[in-house]
């Protein structure tokens, strides 16, 4: 589980005003919230607030004002849905040894057995409660060899030491689907079948 600093100032100005101006100086306006406390406004770093949340549930210790250090993960992040550029940030706080219910992301590795069928990712993301400081990055699930109507369920998924599941255990995670006969249009039949005459 990766930590990453960012320092980050508290904010006084709100509204969409205020937030087109934090952006147009590649910062990111965001709140930090949790364990009862009044909400924090803070402005952090576009950039480096990119790269760190390319790591799922990225752990982020922040420097706020250069006075204060607090341990934050990420619960919502809003971006433009054109350009991708972050326009808002959620932080949640936590504590080092603290439960945090998150969800990581499933990774497969493996080959189906033969004959065309499809894995279909019934959860992108597998909900499991652990330690704040030791979230896992992903799990990694084999589906080597399934044949079609295999499913994995939640309780199949081995588990990283000290993370447990936050969904139901008979929760199907993968299945494996039959693959679709595709007819050929009658057109091409009759071409084969003139072709076998001759």
């Amino acid at each position: 589980m990766s930590e990453v600093k960012i320092s980050a100032a508290t904010r006084t100005e709100f509204g969409k005003g205020a937030a087109r101006r934090i952006r147009r100086e590649d910062k990111v306006p965001g709140v930090l919230y949790g364990h009862g406390s009044d909400p924090i406004h803070l402005t952090l770093p576009g950039h480096e607030l990119l790269l760190a949340l390319r790591t799922p549930n990225v752990l982020i210790a922040l420097d706020i004002d250069g006075k204060t250090n607090e341990l934050a993960i990420p619960k919502s992040v809003q971006r433009d849905p054109l350009k991708g550029f972050l326009e808002h940030v959620d932080l949640q706080l936590v504590q080092r040894g603290e439960k945090v219910t998150v969800e990581i992301p499933v990774q497969t590795e493996g080959e189906l057995a033969p004959g065309g069928n499809l894995l279909e990712h019934v959860l992108n993301a597998l909900p499991v409660e652990a330690e704040a400081t030791h979230i896992p990055e992903s799990v990694t699930v084999s589906v080597e060899g399934l044949e079609a109507g295999a499913s994995i369920l939640a309780k199949d998924i081995t588990l990283p030491k000290g993370t447990t599941l936050a969904v139901e255990e008979d929760a199907v995670v993968l299945q494996v689907l039959a693959a679709q006969a595709e007819e050929a249009p009658e057109g091409e039949e009759a071409a084969e079948d003139e072709a076998a005459e001759a």
